[in-house]
């Protein structure tokens, strides 16, 4: 599959995933901030530099900035709470 598209949904900064499958449909996927996420060695491209030239990030290194520790404890607190 081939990484098509990131969004990143507010609050708990999900990370929605898009890929292309071989067939040429989609598939999409969301990791949350308590999941291992050591194996997404995917890239996409995350704007440009000052000189113009293509950032790109793997999957990793965006969960990595975004999922900060107040983030983690945030969506660990909320999944507390919705747990009967």
């Amino acid at each position: 599959m081939i990484l098509d598209k990131i969004e990143v949904v507010p609050e708990f900064k999900h990370l929605q995933i898009r890929e292309i499958t071989e067939d040429g449909g989609y598939h999409r996927r969301v990791l949350t901030p308590d999941m291992d996420v050591s194996n997404e060695t995917q890239t996409i491209q995350r704007g440009t530099d000052e000189n113009g030239d293509t950032i790109m990030k793997t999957v990793k290194e965006i969960a990595e900035e975004l999922w900060t520790d107040s983030v983690k404890e945030a969506w660990t607190a909320k999944q507390a709470e919705s747990t009967p």
